[in-house]
């Protein structure tokens, strides 16, 4: 079963990944964590400074992934294309062009959690930014995608990692 959370930055996807990764049921999934620290460090400029080059690499990721039989990952296709298309330096053609081509492996993942940012503060972990506008426009566009494109199956969680790890499990297939 192949797992893919997504939403905005600062939201938890991570630490749930690391919760839900201690959980018996999940012992022999690959866990992919997100690595935005180490692509920075290479060169590759995140957030809206971010290029179709920095995107390619980030698609490339998702797709190693996806190579997996089982799978949990805290970053999604929709959250690439999101980034993407909030880009200030790649032409919206090219941006549609992408996304589109890259929205079509969302039928590899079984499960896709979609985690709201309601409630959570922005934390500065000095690469993601801390700009409340703009973690608001990623989460309107990856919401938007998921409505659009829709994944095989969507879990919609909130609230404390306690909480959200009950929700997906209640709803794990």
């Amino acid at each position: 079963m192949k797992i893919g959370l997504c939403g905005t930055m600062s939201v938890g996807k991570s630490t749930l990944v690391k919760e839900l990764a201690k959980l018996e049921q999940f012992k022999d999934y690959y866990i992919a964590i997100e690595r935005s620290k180490y692509l920075r460090d290479q060169g590759i400029l995140l957030n809206t400074d971010s290029t179709l080059k920095g995107q390619f690499v980030f698609a490339a990721e998702r797709s190693l992934e996806l190579m997996h039989e089982n799978l949990i990952t805290d970053r999604t296709v929709y959250d690439v294309c999101a980034f993407t298309l909030s880009a200030k330096s790649i032409d919206w053609q090219i941006k549609r062009y992408f996304c589109e081509s890259l929205l079509d492996l969302r039928n590899e993942y079984d499960v896709v959690v979609y985690i709201s940012p309601k409630g959570m503060p922005i934390e500065d972990n000095g690469v993601r930014e801390t700009n409340a506008e703009y973690r608001e426009k990623i989460d309107f566009v990856i919401v938007n995608m998921l409505d659009e494109f829709k994944p095989k199956k969507l879990i919609t969680v909130e609230g404390s990692t306690e909480s959200r790890i009950n929700t997906i499990l209640t709803n794990f297939p």
